[in-house]
């Protein structure tokens, strides 16, 4: 065999249909192939001993170089080279992925009474993430959540917070998120997620700070990614202006939400079944 080299990302993700280019010493190109599906590159072709340039190649990767030295066997093993995102930044690899709501969660953190907090989550949500293969800020997420499964640990606030003096979900029954475009941020796992929020009848630009922390291989035979994102929201911007003002001018309920968002998410159109 000639040439052996395996491409991978940095988190160990085989990059398929990386072009390979061997050079000799005179910059004269003497091999060309391209890496299969596992990111592996074979070529029986043997080589002429000597020293090589290996160039490797792939769309939405920054191009790797890697020397050889081919011996009197002809056989020039590169070994693993590893490809980075262009422009330095990561993301999983391309294609479909889908939200596991088993192993993921929507919270939003509110201030209460000035001095603690009071913590809800939604219990039944969707979502959907599309990672664009040439260029990831064009990558998409789209996500609903059901705005009756809000759940802070108390029946009585959370059925005022189902009424129409917040979310209203006999008349606003879903809240709504799509990107509308990708951007990098500080760090090569920073991204902010440009999109739409609907909620309560009104829908309003809003920004996610999303930090992509890794991709992995699950119990199940599947790949997942992990991500966690953070927004803030302003309740007046939804119209959903009630608020209750105790003694001295405290509101009971502060006017800033934080969210915060710890996603799984499965590669694939849909979650595996059982």
């Amino acid at each position: 065999m000639g040439l052996s080299a395996r491409i991978r990302t940095r988190d160990g993700w085989a990059v398929s249909h990386a072009v390979v280019t061997v050079t000799n010493m005179t910059g004269t190109q003497v091999l060309r192939a391209e890496a299969d599906a596992e990111g592996a590159v074979r070529d029986a072709h043997p080589l002429a001993p000597g020293a090589y340039t290996v160039i490797v190649t792939a769309v939405g990767y920054a191009p790797a170089a890697a020397s050889a030295i081919v011996t009197a066997s002809g056989r020039a093993e590169v070994g693993t080279v590893t490809l980075a995102r262009r422009g330095g930044t990561e993301l999983p690899p391309p294609g479909p992925w889908t939200v596991d709501p088993a192993h993921s969660s929507v919270a939003a953190v509110a201030q209460h009474l000035g001095i603690s907090s009071v913590h809800g989550r939604f219990t039944h949500f969707s979502g959907a993430i599309e990672i664009a293969p040439d260029d990831v800020t064009k990558s998409r997420v789209e996500a609903v959540i059901r705005a009756d499964s809000i759940d802070t640990g108390n029946g009585m606030r959370d059925g005022h917070l189902k009424s129409p003096d917040f979310l209203d979900v006999e008349k606003h029954p879903e809240i709504t998120y799509r990107s509308t475009g990708v951007t990098a941020a500080a760090g090569s796992d920073r991204w902010t997620v440009h999109g739409e929020l609907g909620m309560h009848g009104v829908v309003r630009p809003v920004d996610l700070d999303l930090a992509y922390l890794g991709t992995g291989a699950d119990p199940w035979g599947g790949t997942r990614a992990a991500f966690r994102a953070t927004a803030e929201l302003h309740r007046d911007d939804f119209a959903m202006s009630y608020n209750q003002v105790v003694q001295a001018g405290i509101a009971a309920i502060g006017t800033t939400l934080k969210v915060e968002l710890d996603i799984q998410a499965v590669q694939g159109e849909s979650l595996p079944q059982g």
